[in-house]
């Protein structure tokens, strides 16, 4: 058969598949799954019991037309990630932790809760975004050429980001976490693969997915390297010479821009991964999941499989056994 010809084959069989947006997130215990039109979270108490959460939920992007255009879509979808998988972080704690969680919380306690997230998001701002721009400016002193600059720092903050994640695989909490992380992409590959969701279906299945959000995190990171030089040469033309609060000034503002853009080059990279220059360009953050996914065992697939049984709810019959090209960052 001709090259071409296979080509066209291969692309007209994957526009044939249907799409839908599947996603999840590990969480303490348990994990997270987002399906059309609401979300779940299942997670084992300390009795051993599977307990099971379910919401509506329709994103912005389905609301308002203009959120659904490029770029714009994937800023709304981070933030709509990050308020999803915080608020459902501090569900699983309750469950997990049944003992504590049974205690009334004070306003105290409340504020100590948003103090530490606050902290927690400052820290990482610290550590991923500050200091790379200090180490490369104040102390290497290449502030004066802007892509020499944010190729530089692009790579400490990628180091200090592998850094991070090699450190935190080794406590065993985060271990735990790591495996329901391959729970969930094993349910995911599951699903879209058409097979029954039981433990049998699921565990042939690898936890690595290209469409995990370590995958999106580390092409923020390469898209922020290109992005920021960009845009450090054009501010450079109107205030001169560069420094560390001209450059935080018009960077943290525009990191969304830079996700928003990181996203639809993870949708792209997704959808035609059959060509093999895109599985070339995906390939670094599927290795990254080496290291955030680990081999879950049969009763952390359950619950994963739960999870995402109780997010459909009545409408698993009509989805499940078909075949789906799937376009959500899980």
């Amino acid at each position: 058969m001709p090259k071409n010809t296979f080509r066209v084959l291969v692309q007209v069989f994957l526009a044939a598949q249907q799409s839908i947006l599947v996603g999840g997130q590990a969480i303490i215990e348990g994990v997270m799954m987002r399906v059309p039109g609401a979300y779940a979270i299942a997670v084992r108490n300390p009795k051993g019991e599977i307990i099971t959460r379910r919401e509506e939920f329709i994103s912005l992007t389905e609301k308002h037309a203009i959120l659904k255009k490029p770029v714009i879509r994937g800023m709304v979808a981070l933030f709509e990630s990050m308020k999803m998988g915080i608020k459902t972080l501090n569900e699983s704690a309750d469950i997990a932790y049944e003992e504590e969680a049974n205690k009334e919380l004070t306003l105290k306690d409340k504020t100590l809760s948003f103090l530490g997230t606050f902290l927690a998001l400052g820290i990482g701002l610290g550590l991923f975004f500050v200091t790379p721009l200090f180490v490369t400016g104040n102390l290497l002193h290449l502030s004066d050429t802007a892509f020499t600059f944010n190729i530089v720092s692009g790579i400490i903050r990628i180091a200090l980001f592998l850094a991070y994640l090699w450190g935190i695989s080794l406590m065993d909490d985060v271990k735990r976490l790591f495996q329901y992380h391959g729970a969930e992409h094993k349910t995911v590959y599951t699903f879209e693969a058409g097979k029954q969701l039981n433990v049998e279906s699921a565990k042939p299945f690898q936890t690595q997915h290209p469409r995990c959000g370590t995958s999106f995190i580390f092409i923020v990171l390469l898209a922020s390297i290109i992005m920021f030089a960009l845009i450090d040469s054009v501010v450079k033309l109107f205030v001169g010479e560069m420094n560390l609060q001209i450059r935080l000034l018009t960077h943290l503002p525009l990191i969304p821009l830079v996700a928003g853009v990181s996203y639809e080059v993870l949708k792209l990279t997704s959808k035609y991964r059959h060509i093999a220059w895109v599985r070339a360009l995906a390939a670094p953050g599927i290795w990254l999941q080496y290291i955030t996914t680990s081999e879950p065992d049969d009763d952390q697939l359950t619950v994963a499989l739960e999870s995402l049984k109780f997010a459909f709810g009545d409408d698993l019959e009509k989805h499940q056994g078909q075949t789906y090209v799937a376009e959500a960052i899980d």
